[in-house]
């Protein structure tokens, strides 16, 4: 049942999903509290659903191109309606250095969003405070934990928004990409 609680993580809020749909789902509401200048960073397993959410949270910025995981880019840019989306993927990344070639804190704007896959992996070198967004495997193939928590004190106003947090109304399948997270 999409937005179960769950007690399995800390955090602000933890939400259980059972399809890509109703983790995108998640993501589309939690896209309606962000604001240019956020930062979300995804942790999770490998096949966590951190793409997945990645496209419902993009879908619900006005984002029409297909979004992909940028392991091997590294970072794609997505123009949506009001904000543009920079996804970063940190996966391959073996030093510090490297986050830093990226101009991390230049992504980090009055334009933007900036989410991070495997961004607990960098935590250290992030501008500022952000939104983790933790997926956590469950017990059947398609069953997902998300956790969400705040660091700093950039999310700290929306902290009881984010408590009262309701995943968007699920069709289903209604964009023909509903696979497993």
């Amino acid at each position: 049942m999409i937005g179960h609680p769950s007690t399995e993580q800390p955090g602000i809020r933890s939400l259980a999903t059972t399809s890509a749909a109703e983790t995108q789902a998640v993501a589309i509401a939690l896209a309606g509290l962000v604001r240019a200048g956020d930062l979300l960073v995804l942790c999770g397993d490998l096949g966590a659903g951190k793409t997945a959410f990645v496209q419902g949270f993009g879908r619900a910025l006005g984002v029409t191109a297909p979004i992909t995981s940028p392991t091997f880019t590294l970072a794609n840019r997505y123009h949506g309606e009001e904000l543009t989306v920079h996804h970063l993927d940190v996966y391959r990344l073996a030093h510090i250095d490297e986050v830093r070639d990226l101009g991390l804190h230049e992504l980090v704007d009055d334009w933007s969003v900036t989410v991070i896959e495997w961004g607990d992996a960098i935590a250290g070198a992030l501008p500022g405070g952000y939104l983790e967004v933790r997926l956590t495997l469950g017990d059947g193939p398609d069953d997902r934990v998300v956790g969400l928590r705040t660091v700093g004190v950039e999310w700290s106003d929306r902290e009881v928004a984010l408590l009262a947090l309701e995943p968007a109304a699920t069709d289903g399948d209604p964009d023909g990409t509903d696979t497993a997270c």
